[in-house]
Parts: C-alpha cells; structure tokens; sequence
C-alpha cells in the first residue's frame, strides 16, 4: 500500500485510534479498585477532619475505625433507615430524603457528623460538619470543592476558614437558624454567622446556602434526644 496515499493515512490513524482506547479503556479498568480505595480514604479523612483529627493515609482507616463508632441514614423525620452512611452517595441520598450520620467518640465525648453537598461558583462543593452531644453546637468542620479559584473561593478548603465554625448554634431559642456565611464585618440576622472568604463571595454564597439546606434536613434528627 502506498503510505503517502489518504487511504493509508485514514487507515493508520483509525488503527492507532482504536489501540489507544484499548489502553485507556484497560487502565481505567485496572484502576478501578485503587480509585475506589483512594476515594473511600479521603472520605474517611474529611470526616475525621471535621472533628479536628487529621491523620496520614496510612493511619486513616485505623483511626477511623477507633473514633467512628456507628455511622447509620436518617430519614425526615430524624429515624433511622436503611442503607450504607459511608457508601451511599450524597447528592442521592439528599433527593431520596435521607441523610447519613456518623458518631463519634472524641475523648469520650459523643459528637454527631452530617454530611453537606452543595455549588459553588465553578462546581461541586460538599464537606461534613460535626456537633456535640447537645445537636446544636458546632464542635468542627471540614470543606472540599471541585474547582474553586485557588487564593480566593478554594479557601474553603483551609482550616482558617473552617475553625471559624466552632462554637457556633445552629439554632437559637428552639427555632432552627443554621450559619451564616457573611461579607466580613458584617452579621447574621438572628444567627450566627462567620466571615465569608474576601474575594470569593459566591463560594462563600454557596456554603452559606449549603449549610441552610442540607442542616434543614437534618432539623428532626437534630432536635431528637
């Protein structure tokens, strides 16, 4: 065959095409396991995170299985339910109306975990926010994101942002309020509130609307003894 010919060009380039999506198709496949696994330990660290443990990935799993001592769904009505807190994928489970628990023993203190999913400016954002035993006082909080403006709106992500959350009610006189995400300087109408990145107001918007609609799910739950 001529090789300066359009045929054998089409020819080549098509065979050449099909070989490369047999690699990739193959290494995705071989792949898979360690993805999963990958993906399940940087679950497990975002949840220790929100309660102020942060571990190597190595140490992950154990002390995961040390301080989490149950991890269960609960439905609207604050009951348990069936289904896998940890494996169940949270943007689903917030349409199906339940919403995953995780309880842990923090030096023998009880603090209840929940899960946040949201949007931020340029995508996904979700983290996990911890309280103590009393369901109402914010114990820590862990923030992730998907492809916020690193200096400004990814600043979610750091614990200069997160460690403001401490201490802070989720509801005032009985009467669910949630936290508030400001501009700084600024305060929160009959809550608590704190300052949202500079420079990144719409991811700070995000959280905000965030924590107000996945925290309103979990207000039965919150408010049972």
């Amino acid at each position: 065959m001529n090789r300066d010919s359009n045929i054998y060009t089409l020819i080549y380039a098509s065979v050449m095409v099909a070989l490369v999506a047999v690699v990739l198709a193959f290494t995705s496949e071989a792949l898979k396991s360690r993805q999963k696994l990958n993906e399940e330990a940087d679950k497990r660290q975002q949840i220790l995170r929100s309660i102020h443990v942060s571990v190597s990935g190595s140490e992950t799993e154990a002390r995961y299985g040390e301080l989490i001592r149950e991890a269960y769904l609960v439905n609207d009505a604050g009951e348990k339910t069936e289904g896998d807190a940890f494996a169940v994928d949270v943007a689903k489970a917030f349409e199906q109306h339940v919403y995953p628990v995780f309880v842990a023993d923090v030096n023998g203190e009880t603090k209840y975990v929940m899960a946040l999913r949201g949007k931020g400016l340029w995508g996904p954002i979700w983290g996990y926010i911890s309280v103590d035993d009393d369901k109402n006082t914010v114990f820590g909080a862990d923030f992730s994101h998907a492809g916020e403006t690193p200096g400004l709106g990814a600043e979610i992500a750091t614990a200069m942002f997160t460690d403001r959350f401490k201490g802070k009610q989720i509801f005032k006189d009985g009467a669910f309020r949630s936290i508030a995400v400001v501009k700084p300087g600024r305060t929160g109408q009959g809550q608590d509130c704190v300052d949202g990145i500079s420079g990144g107001t719409l991811t700070s918007n995000g959280v905000n609307d965030m924590l107000f609609a996945c925290l309103a799910s979990y207000t039965a739950f919150l408010k049972s003894k």
